[in-house]
């Protein structure tokens, strides 16, 4: 199994006139319910003794990792998140003692990639109790995933458009998912021949995994994004490519729309303005920004 670096997105060597970037967690494999569910939300419980208040760390999770705008962002990202959310709670606050967000929120906006090793050697520089505790939350996670997550199916579909793009375009695996669960996943499936590089948030944001690999190689029309979250959304926006959400709930029904008329309208030239803003909007739709105890 193999480990990439940032000089594979760096020294990426185009073979095709298009590029995909492609998310893994909830647009290639379906991990996000049981993952956040089962394995996430217990975490922040656990570690923060958070147990008087278990239902509003659950509702404050779900709605941060899976039910909003914020789905699909960095680990630490959403924790603050979550913190925040339930400082602002009158009904968690009232009955627990929370963590306060302030140096994760200051690590979060460092610039810094958002990873076990930069949170671990921030917490060592500023002597955070909060950095430590999130540290060694996100090690536990892992240990917890890697050793007691049943192994995530592939979405119908998924594999079948991949090796379409493998065919036809040069691809890249861009998560935010930390290196050591997304390598297992896209090897154990066999699903690694169909990529380049697997880039988790070790190498870099996901604007910064297309900066490096795609951005001077391929004119903006011919590189796409696919995944389940705002935050790639923004990624494509950010860099003025195509975006082609797989919808979460609706991911088999995405799939399909993606072999029978995505993928070939991204090859003729890119997403036109009227069919790109329908499936954003349709996607939006899905996402809601405002928490339903609100």
């Amino acid at each position: 199994m193999r480990e990439f670096t940032k000089d594979d997105l760096i020294n990426f060597l185009p073979k095709f006139r298009t590029f995909v970037g492609i998310d893994s967690d909830g647009c290639v494999f379906d991990t996000m319910e049981i993952k956040q569910k089962g394995h996430f939300h217990p975490a922040i419980i656990r570690h923060w003794s958070l147990e008087a208040i278990e239902t509003q760390v659950r509702a404050a999770a779900e709605f941060t990792y899976l039910y909003s705008p914020y789905r699909g962002l960095n680990r630490f990202l959403g924790l603050c998140k979550t913190f925040e959310l339930l400082n602002d709670w009158p009904e968690a606050r009232n009955n627990a003692i929370l963590p306060d967000p302030t140096d994760l929120h200051v690590y979060c906006d460092s610039g810094l990639p958002l990873s076990n090793a930069t949170i671990k050697s921030e917490a060592e520089r500023t002597g955070s109790t909060l950095l430590t505790e999130a540290y060694q939350w996100s090690v536990d996670l892992n240990e917890d995933i890697d050793q007691n997550m049943p192994d995530p199916p592939v979405f119908q579909g998924a594999k079948e458009a991949l090796k379409l793009i493998a065919q036809k375009s040069d691809a890249i695996v861009v998560s935010q998912t930390q290196a050591v669960a997304l390598l297992k996943d896209w090897y154990r499936d066999d699903l690694a021949q169909y990529v380049s590089v697997i880039a988790g948030p070790e190498l870099g944001s996901k604007i910064d995994d297309f900066n490096m690999a795609a951005v001077d190689r391929y004119p903006a029309h011919a590189i796409l994004m696919m995944g389940d979250a705002p935050g790639d959304m923004a990624a494509a926006h950010a860099i003025g490519c195509n975006f082609f959400p797989i919808n979460p709930g609706h991911e088999v029904e995405s799939w399909k729309q993606f072999m029978d008329e995505g993928y070939t309208q991204f090859l003729e030239g890119g997403f036109s303005a009227a069919y790109q803003k329908q499936l954003i909007k349709e996607f939006k739709a899905l996402l809601p920004g405002t928490p339903p105890w609100k």
